[in-house]
């Protein structure tokens, strides 16, 4: 008997992820009402707003009718319309929850949200039982499925009408064992611009787990035509974009101009609207050319824009575009130094090599080492972050590109008084090549990284790391 006027209520369950919702049904003698899946109630609620595509209704003539154990890669609200079930699902995922099960009735008055990966079953309790459900992706041949044996002695279901009495598929009874199943894997990961140096500082972060995707141009071309349907996208949980065009010197030229705004702007509003179509996380870089660096202070997430030159204006049109997209974490960094050349490399030789370098000494900033900027990412995905935009660069003191010299000077044995410093304009006054305009200030407010459990790594232990090769 379907219970009236209940209130809409969330029940969790030993299976992470699986909730048993309480619906409002409203009933009189011409019948009853409920709202079965209503978006803006159920998300304050905690359920995931998991973006249904697909309603399904399986309709049940007799009382018995028994239907599973099966996993799909994508997320099930369950509910009925009419009649009874009992219900049973196991969790099929990877991970310390494998094969944990748990079963309770569903009638009209009840829901339950199916995360990706456990396994669905119900057997009828009443006849004409209609069993509804909505899903967040297509019903597609090339998806990943698991399947588990109704009668698994580990599982153990203890249904209510034994199985030998009920109807069941042939399908269905061979099924295998818990023992057997293949175990549904995260929603994989994609990595792209991985041979860049913050890519392979992913790679080293994240290591090569199957559901682990690492990209370049070469195979994934994120400004062709036919990127929409270069993957199945709905196997993805997460695309950190690492690709960028970051010449911000040759981006002032027409061929550079045209090169920066199609892969910071053109290549990102791609992924911004597959990752908004499919429910994935998009993980974005950006930089701190996005501001003028006129301030005379640390730049929060919340400043305005204000962008000098060819290159902070794409990268600020990108963080435009990513913002829109519902699950987002924008990366705001500065002065990156990975594996490769890089400014920190170039003082180290010239110091061995007896050069008495000129540098800049009036842009202000903190050095930021790539594993850091990866841990950091990292860091965002594991606790499930508020999505936004977050500042992460090295932590301490902020310097000038001459007072950085005559670290790494000092650090590999050298005088740093061999440093001479010069202004930003005095260093390009010979220059005969169009010379991007600099931000004064770079330095970034990281106290909104800090809220979330990390500690961005002081740049002066991170830099004497480097400079010893730990890092």
């Amino acid at each position: 008997m379907t219970e009236y006027g209940k209130p809409l209520a969330v029940t969790e369950t030993p299976v992470p992820g699986l909730v048993v919702f309480d619906l409002p049904v409203h009933g009189d003698p011409r019948g009853w009402f409920k709202e079965n899946w209503q978006r803006e109630k159920m998300t304050a609620l905690g359920l995931p707003d998991f973006g249904p595509v697909q309603n399904n209704i399986s309709f049940n003539d007799a009382v018995g009718t028994t239907r599973g154990i099966h996993a799909e890669p994508w997320d099930k609200w369950v509910s009925v319309a009419t009649g009874r079930i009992f219900g049973a699902w196991v969790d099929l995922r990877e991970g310390p929850t494998f094969g944990a099960v748990y079963t309770t009735e569903l009638d009209p008055s009840r829901a339950i949200f199916v995360p990706r990966g456990v396994g669905n079953s119900y057997q009828t309790l009443e006849p004409d039982t209609a069993y509804t459900y909505l899903v967040n992706d297509h019903w597609s041949p090339t998806a990943t499925y698991s399947f588990l044996n109704l009668a698994d002695e580990t599982a153990a279901i203890d249904w209510p009408i034994p199985l030998d009495q009920v109807e069941i598929s042939e399908k269905d009874k061979k099924h295998p064992r818990l023992a057997d199943v293949t175990p549904i894997g995260p929603r994989k990961i994609l990595v792209t611009g991985a041979n860049g140096q913050l890519g392979r500082a992913l790679r080293a972060e994240f290591g090569d787990a199957s559901h682990i995707d690492y990209t370049t141009r070469d195979d994934l071309d994120l400004t062709g035509p036919d990127l929409a349907t270069a993957r199945r996208w709905r196997d993805y949980g997460t695309i950190i974009n690492a690709a960028a065009y970051t010449a911000v010197d040759t981006a002032e030229t027409p061929d550079g101009r045209r090169d920066a705004w199609a892969a910071n702007v053109t290549a990102v509003t791609a992924l911004a609207r597959i990752a908004t179509e499919n429910g994935i996380t998009l993980v974005h870089v950006s930089s701190d050319y996005v501001y003028d660096g006129a301030s005379d202070t640390p730049y929060t997430e919340g400043e305005p824009l204000s962008p000098l030159g060819v290159y902070g204006q794409t990268k600020a049109a990108a963080d435009a575009i990513v913002a829109t997209v519902p699950r987002h974490y924008i990366i705001r960094t500065s002065w990156v130094i990975g594996d490769g050349k890089n400014f920190v490399r170039i003082m180290a030789s010239l110091a061995q090599r007896g050069i008495d370098p000129r540098v800049v000494n009036d842009q202000t900033g903190r050095l930021t080492f790539t594993d850091d900027l990866a841990a950091g990412i990292r860091h965002l995905l594991d606790t499930d972050a508020v999505s936004g935009t977050y500042n992460l660069t090295g932590s301490g003191q902020p310097s000038t590109w001459a007072d950085i010299a005559a670290q790494v000077f000092e650090v590999t044995g050298h005088d740093s008084a061999r440093i001479t410093g010069i202004s930003t304009d005095e260093y390009f006054a010979s220059s005969t090549a169009p010379v991007a305009p600099r931000p004064r200030n770079s330095t970034l407010d990281l106290a909104k990284i800090r809220k979330t459990g990390y500690a961005p790594a002081d740049w002066n232990e991170s830099l004497r790391r480097y400079l010893a090769g730990e890092s």
